[in-house]
């Protein structure tokens, strides 16, 4: 352990660094320029300080003051070494953030034994900060499980609609990862883009309740099997709306919303513009890209350039003009997400 010594006298640190040096485990430090010892002390982690009061700037006094204004310096142990008559300057060092006193002329039984004293004190304090980090590392570890654990429900949750559709499990990897995409364009923080990726995938999870011989039709849908379709984005609120999770809360408002259109022609409640939820409003992007872009029972996949200008033609109709810039301001990227997880690629 460091044991700082800071005397202006060069006798009283040869003493003390003798004595320091008969305590086991301990490194004397030793400083007769109070300015040098106060920057090393602040610099790096002593475990223990003993100061003089009587020197030049900065004093016993001074120096003890600037050192607890340092962060992480609160505990370090201070001995504040005075003459026996100086009781105003223990009082005031007291007051400043002295742990101990040290009469002149220094005994050695008194100064050995207050020394190993303040070293334990020292080294309790380092092992409750110890185990504090610990546990709390512990605590970090346990709520990541917690956390990985609800992410793979939810993305289970995700494929079991997409089973129930003729999609795949790219698809919901790709439109997830295209909706992070615009977001971190439109300055969303890494954590808010972090939920959004895995809340994403949801956005079509009220499938689960559309009849089978709507979902699988091959051909054109009626009006009147297109209504019964629409009801996935209420049916998707239903099932992940009023969880604690932020993550199904978000998702919640994703099912509902991502059908919405910006000039309000939308559904399931004719939303306008600002009204629709932004990141309803992202995901209309991203999941009408891929749809377009991929190869289906039912269809072709479109080429980029036709896609592309779809979403062009959209604009401030179908979908949020921002949401499109910044989908399409980095392409480089899409093509990226689309390679990376092609239809061959589950998750």
């Amino acid at each position: 352990m460091d044991v700082v010594i800071v005397d202006d006298t060069q006798i009283n640190v040869t003493l003390m660094q003798a004595l320091i040096s008969k305590v086991d485990g301990c490194k004397p430090v030793c400083f007769t320029d109070s300015a040098a010892g106060l920057a090393w002390c602040i610099d790096r982690e002593p475990d223990l300080v003993i100061v003089d009061y009587m020197m030049p700037a900065p004093d016993g006094i001074e120096f003890i003051r600037r050192l607890r204004a340092t962060p992480g310096k609160a505990d370090v142990p201070i001995l504040m070494v005075t003459a026996d008559h100086e009781k105003d300057v223990r009082y005031r060092a007291l007051e400043t953030g002295a742990t101990d006193f040290l009469t002149k002329p220094i005994d050695r039984i008194e100064f050995l034994s207050r020394v190993r004293n303040m070293l334990a004190i020292r080294t309790s304090h380092l092992v409750l900060a110890n185990r504090a980090a610990i546990l709390a590392d512990e605590v970090s570890k346990a709520t990541a499980v917690i956390h990985q654990r609800e992410r793979e429900t939810i993305y289970r949750l995700a494929r079991a609609a997409e089973f129930r559709d003729p999609e795949t499990g790219a698809h919901i990897q790709r439109m997830a990862h295209y909706s992070t995409l615009i977001a971190g364009r439109l300055g969303w923080a890494e954590e808010a883009l972090d939920m959004l990726l895995q809340a994403a995938p949801m956005h079509d999870v009220g499938k689960l309740g559309t009849p089978d011989h709507i979902l699988l039709k091959p051909g054109r849908l009626t009006p009147e099997e297109f209504g019964i379709m629409k009801k996935h984005t209420s049916i998707g609120w239903d099932i992940l709306h009023g969880s604690s999770s932020p993550i199904l809360q978000l998702a919640a408002e994703i099912a509902l919303s991502h059908h919405e259109k910006f000039d309000g022609s939308g559904y399931p409640n004719g939303l306008r513009g600002d009204d629709i939820p932004l990141a309803g409003r992202i995901v209309a992007v991203a999941d009408v890209f891929d749809a377009l872009t991929s190869q289906r029972p039912y269809k072709n996949a479109w080429e980029l350039a036709r896609a592309i200008e779809f979403l062009e033609q959209g604009r401030d109709s179908h979908f949020d003009a921002t949401c499109i810039d910044a989908f399409l301001g980095q392409m480089d990227a899409v093509l990226e997400i689309r390679e990376n997880f092609n239809d061959g690629h589950q998750g």
